[in-house]
């Protein structure tokens, strides 16, 4: 992991970009994995949205990286091979991690950089936790119609998703005209299948 010698009051802001990086990469993997599963499941729409979310993360993680660099760091990390099992498990588990980053980890470290004055640091970590958000409530529509078997619902055929490049919002549908969380244009929104 990167280290340097940051500016005082930084120390923990660029450490809480470097664990944010982290765990946004290793999602990022994670997340590729269980769409492989869901597909082998038989829940096509399930892997779209394991998809969607893997490309999520991996904005995340470019927006942590980006941040890390402007302050000097060098944003490099080990990925660990990602554990997977059953597709309703796999949801349970990223419904757990996104719950955790939404409640805890993000307004943390998003108060932290705020109070220290680092807006980009500050600004990843909001669109992060917003995003994380709408993600919490697609795992918990997937999670339900799985557990009450209805794969003739989106979880069974393939979906699309549109996935917001800038600050990663995910959704079902294309939002109105611009980003709720970051304004982005929405006609430009990525389509993950």
């Amino acid at each position: 992991m990167a280290t340097m010698a940051v500016a005082a009051g930084s120390e923990i802001t660029f450490k809480n970009l470097l664990t944010a990086y982290a765990g946004e990469s290793n999602a990022c993997v994670r997340y590729k994995a269980f769409a492989e599963r869901a597909d082998a499941d038989g829940l096509a729409g399930v892997a779209s949205l394991f998809r969607a979310a893997a490309r999520t993360e991996q904005i995340h993680a470019n927006m942590q990286a980006r941040v890390i660099r402007q302050l000097g760091g060098d944003a490099t990390i080990k990925l660990d091979p990602p554990l997977v099992k059953n597709t309703l498990e796999n949801l349970k588990l990223a419904l757990a991690e996104e719950s955790y980053e939404v409640q805890s980890m993000y307004p943390n470290f998003w108060g932290e950089a705020s109070a220290h004055i680092n807006a980009t640091a500050a600004r990843s970590f909001l669109f992060s936790m917003e995003a994380e958000r709408t993600l919490l409530g697609l795992y918990n529509e997937a999670i339900a119609l799985l557990e009450a078997e209805d794969r003739y619902s989106w979880i069974g055929a393939e979906q699309e998703f549109h996935v917001c490049a800038v600050c990663g919002h995910t959704a079902k549908t294309q939002p109105g005209e611009n980003c709720p969380t970051c304004y982005y244009p929405a006609d430009r929104f990525e389509r993950i299948r």
